[in-house]
């Protein structure tokens, strides 16, 4: 089993930065991705972005390009999302999530394990 806890979600003004964290523990993996989703009242979980854990490869959606950065410390099992000049269309729930997949991949099918959620609310 693997627990997945996010942290860092908030009020935030627009222009303004946020830091979500996702400390994974329980089972190992050698190989997997970590993604950050999201989720805004009455629309789908949509992609943000995604680290491997072997080489550090990244991928972002287009909304989060230039304005996101994923990262990932393997000697704390924490995943990272700094999110940087936010507006208020990027409020919803954050959710992280493991996929068993040493590529990434950008579908919520795809994921194996989900936290909890963190609200980040961003006021214009």
């Amino acid at each position: 089993q693997v627990q997945l806890v996010e942290s860092g979600g908030g009020l935030v003004q627009a222009g303004g930065s946020l830091t979500l964290s996702c400390a994974q523990s329980g089972r190992t993996f050698v190989s997997y991705t970590m993604g950050w989703f999201r989720q805004a009242p009455g629309k789908e979980r949509e992609f943000v972005a995604a680290i491997s854990k072997i080489g550090g490869s990244t991928y972002y959606a287009d909304p989060a390009k230039g304005r996101f950065t994923i990262s990932i410390d393997n000697a704390k099992n924490t995943v990272y999302l700094q999110m940087n000049t936010v507006i208020p269309e990027d409020t919803a729930v954050y959710y992280c999530a493991v996929a068993l997949l040493a590529r990434i991949t950008t579908t919520v099918s795809s994921y194996d394990y989900w936290g909890q959620g963190t609200q980040v609310t961003v006021s214009s």
